[in-house]
């Protein structure tokens, strides 16, 4: 069963290249918005849906601001849920020929155009130049100086080395009460410092305080070995000790608002929340007992995964919720973290009519702007049709208004006529009445006859129904015994539609157990190592109803799934 759901993943993912290669999401990024004057940048340009076979962007565009160095390019596959995607990664790198605020502007790549961007190119240091007469020498920078706990800062550092050098990387500070992740691999470019060129090795890391106050960064060290020029040995490997360090930097780290309230505290640059999957025109409208999907997201810039809520949907009045396994991540551009959530949800509709699904809303603080925002997805209502073979309105109740206004218009014409009828009409109706009397009670002694003699094969359909539902149960297909516990239940009581209906019906707690847990195996897709010997169990002494007086009371069970986000 593994290896074939393996080989059929595989297929799946041959056969979805070709569309893969058709449809192109492309982005453009720099690892660095501001630089100075002789650094290098690198311009990154993603194309989503797409590994292979797309020629790389016309960059004719950037040679009046910038000199184009090198490019090289970067696909990756990954397959999520069954679902496969690819990226393709062009990665640029630029020298700014001057000062200013300098555009880059949009590219044409896969069919499709990036955003333009704009980078700051400022002039060099005169402190970091009088630095430069340094063959080794280190920076380090904190971006922004200040802002709120859980808030992601970027702290980077880098080493200048004029001549070859050795040793092992600079390793990233360590502070109590502070997160601080590593942001990919570190930058290797060149910059001129005073007129002397410079190899430049860059780490950037998220830095997340999680308390607040003043913290401090303590310096970052260097300690390696550089070539001799002295020592007219030094191409054999003469070499001198060298080292440098990355002044310290402090962050003002506030508290959260106190007028946020109670809510989890989201400090984000960007923030996203999203439902998807509702039904269209084009599909078929879903049905009492037949579930469809809906998958809900949330990401936000500055935050990782681990510190976003998790994802669920409000209660829902008449259906029921069942949650698949969340799907979460983190994205890296070179300065920030994107933390992504993934919930799908499978929505068993329980009867007939507009299914409401309430609005969430989510609170989270905007560090760029510093105020409060909310996330919201608003309320949204579908019609659920009846089940395959359910009529769309109960038969009692389509009779029952025709009845009572024939009754009602009986009753009035025999009132106004009353006092003009002649006695021998009554007499003639007194008469007929007493006929009709003897025909109804002659009908009724042969219709309990005939209802006598078919309880044998009634009892007799419920009894093989049973027998066929029980081998069901000891196998481990759930949709075969949903289908089978149906048909049992319809042979004894014809109004059950689905699951539902009959869970409202029965009143013993172990059966409605056995019902829920086969609802998680057939809809939720819950793990069924061997058969669940339960599912059998509960139901071998018949289904336990409800006495007529209960009937239309709530069963006073908690929601299977009673998750809420505020």
């Amino acid at each position: 069963m593994i290896l074939r759901k393996f080989i059929g993943g595989c297929l799946l993912a041959l056969a979805l290249l070709p569309a893969l290669a058709l449809a192109g999401d492309v982005s453009a990024t720099l690892d660095r918005n501001d630089v100075q004057l002789g650094e290098t940048v690198t311009l990154n340009v993603r194309v989503n849906g797409q590994g292979m076979g797309v020629a790389a962007p016309d960059l004719g565009a950037l040679n009046r601001d910038f000199q184009v160095l090198g490019s090289s390019q970067n696909s990756s596959y990954s397959m999520v849920n069954g679902k496969a995607s690819a990226e393709l990664t062009f990665g640029i790198a630029l020298r700014p020929r001057h000062t200013g605020v300098l555009q880059i502007p949009a590219l044409s790549v896969a069919g499709s155009q990036t955003t333009p961007l704009q980078l700051t190119v400022t002039a060099p240091d005169p402190n970091a130049a009088s630095t430069s007469s340094k063959d080794v020498f280190m920076e380090s920078q904190i971006n922004p100086a200040r802002g709120y706990v859980g808030q992601q800062f970027t702290y980077v550092t880098r080493l200048y080395y004029a001549a070859r050098i050795g040793g092992d990387a600079p390793q990233p500070p360590q502070v109590a009460g502070v997160e601080i992740v590593p942001l990919g691999k570190g930058l290797n470019y060149d910059t001129e410092r005073g007129g002397r060129s410079y190899h430049v090795l860059e780490q950037r890391y998220a830095v997340t305080p999680q308390h607040a106050g003043k913290v401090e960064i303590p310096p970052v060290d260097f300690e390696g070995q550089a070539a001799d020029p002295r020592d007219p040995d030094s191409f054999f490997g003469a070499t001198v000790p060298v080292s440098a360090s990355a002044p310290a930097q402090t962050l003002d780290v506030k508290a959260a608002p106190a007028d946020f309230g109670g809510s989890a505290w989201l400090p984000a640059r960007e923030l996203s929340l999203s439902l998807d999957g509702w039904p269209t025109a084009q599909d078929a409208a879903p049905r009492v007992g037949q579930p469809f999907d809906l998958t809900m997201n949330l990401q936000a810039t500055g935050l990782s995964q681990e510190a976003l809520p998790a994802l669920s949907l409000p209660p829902l009045d008449g259906a029921t919720v069942y949650p698949d396994k969340p799907v979460s991540g983190n994205r890296q551009d070179g300065e920030w973290v994107t933390g992504r959530r993934q919930q799908s949800f499978a929505i068993v509709p329980e009867r007939a009519g507009p299914l409401t699904i309430p609005a969430t809303t989510l609170k989270w603080w905007n560090v760029v702007s510093d105020k409060m925002e909310v996330a919201r997805i608003p309320a949204h209502t579908i019609d659920v049709l009846p089940a395959v073979g359910a009529p769309a309105t109960p038969p009692a109740a389509a009779a029952a208004t025709p009845a009572v206004t024939g009754d009602h218009t009986a009753a009035t014409g025999s009132t106004n006529g009353a006092a003009s009828t002649p006695w021998r009409w009554i007499a003639l109706a007194s008469f007929g009445l007493w006929v009709l009397s003897l025909a109804v009670w002659w009908w009724w002694r042969r219709r309990s006859g005939e209802a006598a003699t078919s309880v044998a094969p009634a009892r007799s359909s419920a009894r093989n129904a049973q027998l066929a539902f029980l081998a069901a149960a000891r196998g481990s297909d759930p949709a075969a015994q949903a289908r089978g516990l149906l048909a049992w239940a319809r042979a004894e009581r014809p109004a059950i539609q689905h699951l539902g209906d009959l869970s409202a019906a029965l009143d013993d707690p172990r059966q409605h157990a056995a019902i829920a847990a086969l609802q998680r195996r057939h809809y939720a897709g819950a793990a069924v190592p061997e058969p669940d010997a339960n599912l059998a169990e509960a139901f071998k002494r018949g289904f336990a109803w409800r006495a007529a007086s209960a009937a239309g009371k709530d069963s006073g069970l908690a929601p299977l799934y009673p998750f809420k986000l505020d």
